[in-house]
């Protein structure tokens, strides 16, 4: 059912929108005795989701007793990064969850249905995975709050995907990852409709019907004016609600460029981008439209590690981006891999297949990643001082730059907002 639903490529929602729209739908909802909300972390600071959760707890009060952020394998959230991102909202009611440890398992969809829905990729029963919390916690309703925006790994972020993947577990996120990998990103990004969000359903339908969870989704992008804007929100409980903003959200986060791009300069805010985990991005939203030898360039003044996790930095080390062949053989040959298949994915996920070349540019601080660091896993390195002098991101528009020289560049602020690609690469 949907409770609310605003929204356009026109629309601008303040942050007041915001409250009335919520409290609006949170009023159809009716009378709750014990909430948990459970919001992204601080990599999707631009969602609004730490507003929306703040705006639950003013609704609420007291009932709204836990706040647990889908951290899914990312590091916990700081005090600070906390209070940035939620305001006032109280410290205590926040929780961390381990991906590790604290999950249970409710089902397990059939390897059957999995190969069926990934057309043969891979062959395995999934396993429908969530924090303790949600099942042992007493709730009579969990917000699960978020961002629609194209994604690499199930196509379109969010709706069940906050719960299974953000609260899931180290098999669940493993496979799922893989699933999307083996069959193929460039098919899936910008869908709704994907093998992993089918594999997903089913475990909502068969295994999580009673959980009593309410999405909150907002649509945010960037405007012709290269800032932030938030176009949409829709609250409700199935998956309606998630795909009206899911064609929103294509509506105003994809690009399509009128060619392929030669050169595409990525920045990479410090702020939110620490690791190649994540810093990835600036690879798999835009590889669809950089051209066959092509180049891409990451400015990322605080890279210091490749994995949030530890056991997973140490693998994307071992391993590198190097390929699909290559990680395929490496998880045929490899238990630790075969163990940790959602390294495995962003393995794959972070190449070029050898079509376009990926150049980061770290910050020279003590932790930041080396050069050497940064060629083992193979990647180029280029000085981030000597590239900023040139292609400086506070001289650039969105999108394409003609440089001094003549040279034409197409410059991305930040590729969590977006989906850019070139026809002949992506089919409706």
């Amino acid at each position: 059912m949907v409770y609310y639903e605003k929204g356009s490529a026109q629309d601008s929602f303040s942050a007041e929108d915001l409250k009335n729209g919520l409290f609006e739908a949170l009023g159809k909802i009716g009378a709750k005795n014990k909430v948990l909300a459970v919001p992204p972390d601080f990599t999707r600071f631009p969602s609004r989701a730490g507003e929306l959760t703040e705006f639950a707890w003013e609704y609420y009060g007291e009932k709204l007793t836990d706040i647990l952020p889908a951290l899914g394998t990312h590091s916990p959230m700081t005090d600070s990064q906390i209070a940035h991102m939620f305001g006032k909202t109280p410290r205590h009611l926040f929780r961390d969850h381990d991906w590790r440890n604290d999950v249970v398992t409710l089902g397990t969809v059939p390897a059957e249905f999995v190969k069926e829905a990934s057309e043969g990729a891979v062959d395995y029963p999934w396993p429908v995975q969530v924090n303790k919390l949600l099942v042992e916690g007493g709730f009579d309703l969990i917000l699960s709050i978020g961002q629609v925006v194209p994604h690499e790994v199930v196509g379109m972020a969010n709706y069940n995907k906050n719960i299974f993947v953000g609260t899931g577990g180290s098999e669940g996120i493993n496979k799922s990852h893989f699933i999307g990998a083996a069959y193929g990103m460039e098919k899936m990004m910008g869908r709704a409709d994907t093998p992993v969000r089918r594999v997903f359903n089913y475990g909502t339908e068969h295994f999580a019907k009673d959980m009593p969870v309410i999405y909150v989704l907002t649509v945010v992008g960037l405007n012709k004016e290269g800032n932030l804007q938030t176009y949409g929100l829709y609250i409700g409980d199935d998956f309606e609600v998630f795909d009206k903003a899911a064609k929103l959200s294509l509506e105003v986060n994809f690009e399509m460029v009128s060619k392929p791009l030669q050169k595409v300069i990525v920045w990479l805010d410090p702020s939110e981008f620490k690791s190649t985990w994540l810093g990835n991005k600036s690879v798999y939203r835009t590889r669809m439209a950089i051209a066959d030898g092509g180049e891409l360039i990451v400015l990322a003044p605080a890279l210091i590690e490749f994995g949030e996790d530890k056991e997973i930095d140490r693998l994307i080390r071992k391993y590198g981006y190097f390929g699909t062949p290559a990680t395929l053989k490496a998880v045929e040959e490899n238990e630790e891999l075969r163990k940790n298949l959602g390294a495995a994915a962003h393995l794959i996920h972070g190449s070029s297949e050898g079509r376009f070349s990926i150049t980061y540019c770290p910050g020279k601080g003590k932790e930041n990643l080396t050069k050497e660091e940064i060629e083992s896993v193979g990647f180029k390195y280029a000085d981030i001082d000597e590239v900023t002098e040139k292609y400086d991101p506070a001289k650039m528009k969105e999108g394409f730059n003609q440089m001094d020289d003549g040279e034409e560049i197409f410059y991305v602020s930040n590729p969590a907002l977006g989906l850019w690609a070139f026809r002949d690469r992506f089919e409706y």
